[in-house]
Parts: C-alpha cells; structure tokens; sequence
C-alpha cells in the first residue's frame, strides 16, 4: 500500500471519517502495547481517548503522528488508506500534535517559533513579511490574544500552549492530538482552550483529546474512547456515561472519586518558612518574601501556575536550591533545624521527604532496578550499608519487597529498572520511597501528575494517611481539584508571592484560578497567611 498523496483535508471532505485506525497491533519485549486496536474519530467532532497508565495511549499517538511504526493494522484519513512513516507525513496529510511538553524555543518570537521548518521564501531567504502576515491573520481568525512578534519566555504558559496550537493550524492541520492539554492551565485558560476546540471542530476539524481528567473530558469531548491493557474495551456517547463508569472501565474496578478525610487537626509547627527568596540570574526573583507554616496533622496546598515559582520554592526547601531567609524544621525554637546552609541529604536526615515534581529527572535513576531506587537518600546509612561500605544486599531486598506489595506497585518485581513502569507505578515507588523512611515533613510536589484515577486514589489515600500519623505536608500541585480535594488550608501563588489564602470550603475552581491570575479575591474568613 502506497502513502496516500491526499493533501491535508479542508472544508468538504471525502469521508464522514476523519481517521479511522484498524487492528494496530505493536509489540515490544515483554509488553503488547497495542493489541489489534480499532478507532475512529468523525469530522466535527472531540473524541477523548482515556486509559490508564501503560495502556498504549501515547504508543496509539505516536502511531498516528509518524513517531513509531505498527506491527499490524493500517489507516485512514479522510476515507484513503495511509502509511505514515514520519511526522512530516502526518503533518501533509493534515495531523497535527500538541505535546504535553512544549516544543518552543524561548528566545524567539512567536512568529519565528510558528513558521520554524516551514519558512515562506526560498532556501537562502525567508520571506519574514509575508510569514508575519500569515500568522497574525491566523491569530485573528482562531481569536487568540497573541502579539505575533513577544518572545515565547515572556508569554505565559496559556498563550504558549496556543503557539503550540498556531504551529499546527499553520501547517494546515485539520485533526488535532492534544497530549494532556490542561496540565498547565488554570481554569479559565482551560476554558478558553475548550471555546477554540467546540470553534475548530463547528468549522470541520476533527479533535483527539488524551486527558486523565474525567470532568474535563465530560465537559468537553463528545465521545469517549477508553483503552486497558491495550486493547479498546469501550466507545460510548459522552451525554450516555458518567464519571464514575469512566473510572471503572479505565481500572477495570470501583474507584473512588473523592477523598475521603476526616477533619484535620493541627498541633506542632514543623516546617516554619519566613521571607524565603530565591533570585534567578538575569530575571526577577523566583520567590519573593514567602512566609508560611505547616503543623504536625495538616495539609497546606499550594496552588498556583506552573512558572510562578513554586518549582523555586520547593527546591529551596528541600535542599536543591539557595536563598535568602529562614526555613525551620521541628519545634520553632531559636536555631532549631535552620536551613540555609543544608544539602539535601542534611534536610533529608532532619526528617524531609521530598516526591518531586518531576519524577524521571528527580525522582528515579530509571535504569536502576526498582530495590535500589527504594533506597535513594538513604542508601550510605545503615540497614542498607553495610560493612566498610558495602551493601547490605538482604536488607535492600527485603525493603523492596516490602514497599512494592504494600504500596501494590505492579509488576511486583525488585529487578525490574524504572523506566520500564508506567507513569502511575514508578509515581508509586517514590511515594512507597518517601512515606517508608518515617519522615516527619513530606513535600509532595504535584504528586498525580500524568497518573491515571487508580494510581491516584491509591495516592491520595497515602497522603492522608501520612497527615493522620501526625506528619506535616505540604502539597503543591496545579490540580486544583486535588488542591480542594486534599488540603486543609490552601495557598496560592502568583509570581513569586502568595497571592491569598482559602480554606477548602471557601474554594471554587473559579476563585483559585482567579488567585492563580494574579487577581485579589476576598476571603470569607479572617484567617491570616501565617496561622
């Protein structure tokens, strides 16, 4: 079969179909990620695609847009079948993809990012009017408030996520794969993104929406296809599903949806955090003049954008990062558990645990085997060194069996290296890291992302656990309803402040993304920042 020479569809199309997928089938050593898969996604419409993860969802995208090549199975766009073999296949033939993680280049304007590898002009000359021309008239008609000529490091995250978009409607895309596309978002950017996708789809195109969110993906999709185990097991009409069946057939169990805690109840301040600022070279500070407390017996959330220092702040404490201030850990007395001239491995000793927000570049060495990752940060101390520095084999081994069945990580194996988990099972084995080192402090920075419902429920159980026991966490994640569903006291911050602060009752999506923007809302309480 012959790639398709079809350009890329626009107004009337040939088919009711936009792509269609029959019996994908690709294999890896020891894993069928996709398992004779069928899809299909119509002109004018949001299909999400949900599943757990490892399910193949990424493995199916990366299928469509050219990155990984079939065992079995063909396609088709627009009615003609399809051998795409790269992504300038897919982009000809009207695909395009909006990744979790931007592919923009800071410096440059979003003009120059829009066009790059698509030039207007010859080889030796880009015809830069006329590629500003072009792009400022798709800014007008996709109704996106963008200036063609800021650079993309002073945008934020919202507007770049809409470059990201510009590159594929520039290229003629008419079916666009979003990869998590709220990750990043506040509410009401969210909001704006879902107005252009309904837009897109009105005038012809056709969405793939991947997304862990099962309010999102009823708000937005008009039908739901979820994968297990690599193979379809449903495709139903949005307006003839719920939430909670969403979670079932993605886990292929009950699942609950929310968080179920008692009241909490506050005691000793162990982790005291005055007028921290961190200051980054050639830029304004990170963090400017942070103060708050978090007691024995509670949960702080803080939420806020991704950009807006948290990242800054979180390093700070745990260790990674300078500053100007004073953070204390344990009882508040005068010295006690001052950091600022602590390491890591310091902070780590006086009782922090740290699930970082990145857990591929922090959080595991990912070909190491699961037995040794359990042990990071704490492998040069006894029971796992042993004599003259060697280690403790028996130890290590049984505190990796222990952790992998209690924190149910699958496959139960110590040998296997990390980068062969799932999102949600290598998340599982840092938590299991973290609350098995009996911590008093856990700072748990985004600790579900890109996880699926089951990983998450398992979580946050973990995490309400470690409150009940007594311990101080801090929560920072830009889910805001993990924020509401996990906090006791919530924080926002924006550019390096906290902009405010609301009790769980008190917060609405609406108003924390309000917070979040940088405009004041008003409490309903008297409680002040630093209780």
């Amino acid at each position: 079969m012959k790639t398709s020479e079809i350009a890329a569809p626009e107004g009337c199309h040939q088919s009711e179909i936009a792509l269609r997928l029959q019996g994908i089938t690709k294999r890896y050593p020891l894993v069928l990620a996709n398992d004779h898969i069928d899809l299909e996604v119509r002109w004018g419409e949001i299909l999400a695609l949900m599943g757990e993860n490892g399910a193949g969802k990424s493995t199916l995208m990366k299928i469509v847009y050219g990155l990984v090549t079939p065992d079995e199975g063909s396609l088709w766009v627009d009615g003609q079948p399809v051998n795409i073999h790269s992504p300038t296949d897919a982009i000809r033939l009207g695909i395009g993809m909006v990744h979790q993680h931007f592919m923009l280049v800071d410096p440059l304007t979003v003009v120059e990012n829009v066009i790059l590898g698509a030039e207007p002009g010859h080889r030796f000359q880009v015809n830069f009017r006329q590629a500003r021309a072009q792009v400022a008239q798709l800014i007008a008609e996709m109704g996106f408030d963008l200036d063609p000529d800021a650079k993309i490091e002073d945008l934020p995250v919202g507007l770049q996520q809409r470059v990201e978009i510009l590159k594929t409607l520039y290229r003629k895309a008419r079916i666009l794969i979003l990869d998590e596309p709220t990750a990043v978002l506040t509410p009401q950017e969210a909001s704006e993104l879902f107005a252009f996708l309904r837009r897109f789809t009105q005038q012809g195109g056709a969405v793939i929406f991947i997304s862990h969110k099962l309010n999102e993906v009823m708000q937005i999709s008009d039908r739901i296809t979820v994968i297990r185990d690599g193979k379809v097991v449903a495709t139903v009409p949005t307006a003839e599903t719920h939430a909670q069946e969403l979670a079932r057939l993605m886990v292929g169990r009950e699942v609950s949806l929310t968080v179920e805690k008692d009241p909490c109840t506050p005691e000793t301040v162990l982790l005291d955090v005055q007028e921290v600022w961190v200051e980054v070279p050639g830029r304004k500070p990170a963090v400017a003049g942070v103060s708050f407390q978090v007691r024995s017996g509670e949960i702080v959330g803080i939420a806020g954008v991704e950009g807006n220092g948290q990242t800054e702040l979180v390093e700070a404490i745990t260790g990674l990062r300078s500053y100007r201030g004073s953070i204390r850990y344990g009882e508040n007395k005068p010295g006690s558990g001052q950091w600022s001239s602590l390491s890591a491995r310091q902070v780590r000793y006086w009782g922090l645990s740290h699930i970082p927000e990145d857990r591929n570049v922090r959080g595991l060495v990912l070909d190491f085997p699961t037995r040794d990752n359990l042990i990071l940060g704490d492998h040069h101390q006894k029971p796992y060194a042993g004599w003259l520095g060697f280690f403790n084999e028996p130890s290590i081994n049984q505190h990796a069996e222990q952790v992998v069945n209690t924190f149910d990580v699958r496959p139960r194996s110590i040998s296997l290296t990390a980068r062969r988990y799932s999102g949600g099972n290598a998340q599982k084995i840092i938590v299991g890291r973290e609350l098995s080192c009996g911590p008093r402090v856990l700072v748990a920075a985004q600790p579900t992302r890109g996880v699926d419902v089951g990983a998450i429920e398992a979580i946050h159980r973990r995490i309400v656990q470690a409150r009940d026991q007594g311990m101080a966490v801090l929560l920072v994640s830009a889910d805001l309803n993990e924020i509401i569903g996990l906090a006791d006291r919530i924080l926002v911050i924006h550019e390096g402040r906290i902009a405010g602060e609301l009790s769980p009752a008190e917060a609405t999506e609406e108003r924390l993304g309000l917070l979040m923007g940088g405009i004041p809302v008003a409490s309903d309480s008297e409680g002040s920042l630093n209780r």
